[in-house]
């Protein structure tokens, strides 16, 4: 029996929804973030997903600079770093399905990364709390590098997306997956290029960056500091191309387009690449916004947007038996 991509959805984060969410003045645009991820989840939670690929980013808590995959897919134990009060600890995980879909994506031609005991942080563990909190769904956690260049091509992250969809096709006992892309869309973190340091806030984030390994809680105070009183950058005709692009299958279009995205975007927006890996590994089916809203007190624009079922959008609901 084939397993199945049952939704591919995509989803912005931020560690400033746990700290900056009680600021006033942006009640209201969270609230109505915050519906479309639970409409989300209840659209999840209704298709019986059983496993959950979730791709996210590496913000220097569990990968750094003195050794950066591309790709680094968990194939053991994920373990949440807690940063900014997100979710600390074992997370539900399951493998045997991510090391199969490893080997097939190897088998595919990609020299995937993998790691037996990943620490991840906000970039996955808010999609797995905030799309999946009350499943308990195991969860097989694809880093991409998004912020230590020279980074993967968006054309490149298609191509592992198509890899993708079909080795959860492969998976024995017809699972129902949903993958999840999180990240963007458009906001310009204080970070520097690693490679070219300018000042010393910049020199401070990329020594933070090497050795993190051992020491990254060490960092982690003045980090803060310099994301809290960063300034917000949005775009929101970026954020409508991509939204707009994601629910029409377009995506793909990106491809090529590596330099303009950071350009129009941010440096932020280099997560789109998780988008499209989500996208294609769901062969770019459309799908409908849930959400979005200009937040420059998280400094990102805040968007949530799912594709159609298998069937199509009004294809009848999944009901586990």
């Amino acid at each position: 029996m084939t397993s199945t991509v049952v939704r591919a959805v995509g989803a912005s984060h931020s560690t400033l929804m746990n700290t900056q969410g009680s600021a006033p003045g942006h009640e209201e645009r969270e609230k109505r973030f915050r519906a479309g991820l639970s409409e989300a989840a209840e659209t999840l939670a209704a298709e019986g997903v059983d496993l959950a690929v979730v791709i996210g980013p590496n913000h220097f808590r569990g990968l750094w600079l003195d050794l950066m995959p591309a790709f680094t897919l968990g194939v053991g134990e994920v373990i949440g770093s807690g940063d900014s009060g997100t979710l600390a600890g074992p997370l539900p995980s399951d493998p045997q399905a991510a090391l199969s879909l490893c080997e097939h994506l190897v088998e595919s031609g990609f020299d995937v990364a993998f790691s037996n005991r990943l620490q991840v942080d906000h970039g996955i563990t808010q999609a797995a709390e905030l799309l999946l909190g009350g499943l308990a769904v195991p969860v097989v956690p694809l880093l991409v590098n998004v912020f230590a260049p020279p980074l993967p091509m968006l054309g490149r992250c298609l191509e592992l997306g198509a890899a993708l969809g079909q080795a959860i096709t492969a998976l024995a006992g017809g699972r129902r997956v949903a993958v999840i892309a999180s990240g963007g869309l458009s906001h310009q973190l204080p970070w520097p290029d690693w490679r070219r340091p300018a000042s010393e806030d910049e020199r401070f984030m990329v020594e933070a960056w090497g050795a993190g390994r051992e020491h990254w809680r060490d960092y982690e105070a003045r980090r803060r500091e310099l994301v809290v009183a960063a300034p917000a950058r949005i775009v929101p005709d970026f954020d409508e191309e991509a939204l707009d692009r994601f629910c029409a299958g377009t995506l793909a279009a990106f491809a090529g387009r590596d330099a303009e995205v950071l350009e129009r975007g941010g440096n932020g927006a280099s997560e789109l690449r998780n988008w499209l890996v989500a996208s294609a590994a769901a062969s770019h089916r459309p799908g409908r916004r849930l959400a979005y809203e200009q937040l420059p007190e998280w400094l990102t624009g805040m968007g949530v947007a799912m594709s159609d079922g298998p069937s199509g959008p009004q294809r009848e609901e999944h009901r586990a038996t």
